[in-house]
This record gives C-alpha cells, sequence and structure tokens, in this order.
C-alpha cells in the first residue's frame, strides 16, 4: 500500500473533503486536500531527514493524509473515529495488520486533547500537523470578527520547520504579524501544541526549537 494509492482513492477523499466542509460551516482553519497533503509530505520529510526506512517513512505519509478524517463525523473526538475510520478502509485495502496498527495508532493519537506520540510514525505526523500554521488557512474574511485560532494563522505570515539531524534538533521558525497577533498571543494559544511537538521530538530522539520574530523561546 503507496501513499499514492491513498491520495488517489475516491473514497478517502470524499471524507476529507466532507470533513473540511463540516468545518467550514462550523468557522475553523481549512482541513482540505492542501493541509492533508502538506501534513502528508511533511511527516514523511521528517523521518526520511532522520534516516528512518522507506516503509517508516510511506506509512507516515498515508497517516499524514488520512488523519483528519474523523472530521466528517464531528470535530469532537474526530481522532479516535478517524483511526476507525481509516481501519476499515485500510483493512479492505489489503493492507498489512501491523501496518494498519501503526497508521491507526498515530491517527488516533495526534489531536493535543486525548493523544501523545508513542513511536516515530505518530511524532513525525504530530509535528507535521500541529507546525502547519499559515495565513491561507484561515477561511473568515472578517479580521474583526476573528476568534483566536483565526488570529494566530491569520498573523503567521511565513513558518518552516527544520530538521537539524547532525545537531539532533527541529526548530519551527515563524514570522508573526505582531499587530494582529502578539508573540504571548501565540504562546497562549498555542502551548499545548507546542509542548506536544516537545514530546514528539523525544521520541525521534530529538530537541523541538521554537523560533517567532527571531526570538528563541522554546
Amino acid at each position: 500500500m503507496t501513499y499514492k494509492e491513498i491520495k488517489n482513492n475516491s473514497e478517502i477523499n470524499a471524507y476529507i473533503a466532507k470533513g473540511n466542509e463540516v468545518l467550514g460551516v462550523m468557522g475553523f482553519t481549512e482541513h482540505s486536500f492542501i493541509h492533508a497533503s502538506k501534513a502528508a509530505v511533511t511527516a514523511g520529510r521528517i523521518l526520511k531527514q532522520l534516516g528512518y526506512e522507506d516503509h517508516q517513512i510511506e506509512l507516515a505519509k498515508i497517516a499524514g493524509y488520512m488523519h483528519d478524517m474523523g472530521n466528517c463525523i464531528n470535530r469532537m473526538n474526530h481522532a479516535h473515529t478517524g483511526a476507525l475510520m481509516a481501519f476499515q478502509l485500510l483493512k479492505e485495502l489489503g493492507m498489512e495488520s501491523e501496518d494498519i496498527a501503526t497508521v491507526i495508532t498515530a491517527i488516533g493519537q495526534h489531536d493535543e486533547g486525548s493523544g501523545m506520540p508513542v513511536d516515530p510514525v505518530s511524532a513525525a505526523l504530530i509535528l507535521a500537523d500541529k507546525t502547519d500554521v499559515r495565513r491561507d488557512r484561515v477561511r473568515n474574511t472578517v479580521i474583526s470578527t476573528f476568534d483566536k485560532h483565526d488570529r494566530v494563522n491569520y498573523a503567521a505570515v511565513s513558518s518552516k520547520l527544520e530538521i537539524d539531524a547532525p545537531n539532533k534538533v527541529i526548530s519551527l521558525e515563524i514570522k508573526l504579524d505582531e499587530e494582529i497577533c502578539s508573540i504571548m498571543d501565540y504562546f497562549e494559544i498555542f502551548l499545548q501544541r507546542m509542548l506536544m511537538c516537545r514530546r514528539a521530538c523525544e521520541i525521534l530522539g530529538m530537541e523541538f526549537a521554537l523560533t517567532a520574530n527571531g526570538l528563541k523561546v522554546g
């Protein structure tokens, strides 16, 4: 089973599209194919740059692409429902049980409200998902009505995740428009996510570093 096959699967894509539609109605940020693909590619890149085997890299990409499917059922507990959906889909597609277990573990653990990194694939997915902070994820066009998550994402002029394998550091560099969101506001909102990224790095034998507007803060 390959990432390319998963990405081209019409049933999986239908659930991702519906989940994004549901979140749009609820006022949440973009969780479309753009986010799914970015999470997949970034999770794979993390493991590749750290020297993991191709098979684990492929599983991380598959988990990354499928991780938000559960939103088509409900935002609440979407990691758990998404993992169950992935189990059924991947079983029907003929994936080996051990590989299904790895993928659904990563999906089921990716939400900061109830999950934690437990192996390299789940750690890579968490890092890829939680560091996808960018202005174009905000769907609300009226700045005066932004909620706190809209404000943080819209303030992110740019973000870059760097993997420094020799020095065992994974770093997130963010440039924020502080007229929209201060660095303090960013941490108030995303502290739990950044702590989860730190734990994910520990699973990978790395340290997590965060820089906002040139200031190292984690």
